[in-house]
C-alpha cells in the first residue's frame, strides 16, 4: 500500500513535469497549455455526458428490483477518469480518457473487483 502512495504522489507527478517540459520545448508553452486545458473540457464534458447515462442505468437496475453492480463499477471508472482529465498533465489524460472509453471499462472491471477484494476481504472482523 505504502508503494500505491508512492507511485501516486510522488512518481506519476514527477512524470507528468518531464512530459509538460519536453511538451513545452517540442511544441512551445501556449500549445501546450492550450492541450492541458482542452483536454479538461473534453474530459468535462464526456465525464458528465457518461456519468449522467450510468445514474440513469443505476436508477433503472434499482427500480427492477436489481443490484447495479456492474452500473456502478461504471460509475466508478468515470469518475476516477474524469478527476484524471482534471489534473494538468498528458499521464493522467491519457488514462482518463482510457477510464472513460466504454470498451476499456470492460477490461478494466475484473482487475478492479480482485483489486477491491484482495482489499476488503482481508479485513480483520469488527469486534
Amino acid at each position: 500500500m505504502r508503494n500505491i502512495f508512492f507511485l501516486l504522489f510522488i512518481v506519476i507527478p514527477a512524470l507528468e513535469i518531464v512530459v509538460l517540459v519536453l511538451s513545452g520545448k517540442a511544441i512551445g508553452i501556449w500549445p501546450t497549455f492550450t492541450l492541458i486545458v482542452t483536454t479538461g473540457i473534453i474530459g468535462v464534458f464526456l465525464a458528465k455526458k457518461q456519468g449522467l447515462s450510468t445514474f440513469q442505468r443505476v436508477k433503472y437496475e434499482f427500480m427492477n428490483g436489481r443490484i447495479p453492480s456492474d452500473a456502478l463499477l461504471d460509475g466508478v471508472c468515470i469518475l476516477v477518469g474524469g478527476m484524471l482529465l482534471l489534473t494538468p498533465g498528458f499521464i493522467t489524460d491519457t488514462v482518463g480518457f482510457i477510464l472513460l472509453l466504454p470498451f476499456a471499462r470492460e477490461k478494466i472491471k475484473p482487475w478492479l473487483v480482485r483489486l477491491w477484494k484482495r482489499m476488503f476481504c482481508q479485513l480483520p472482523p469488527l469486534s
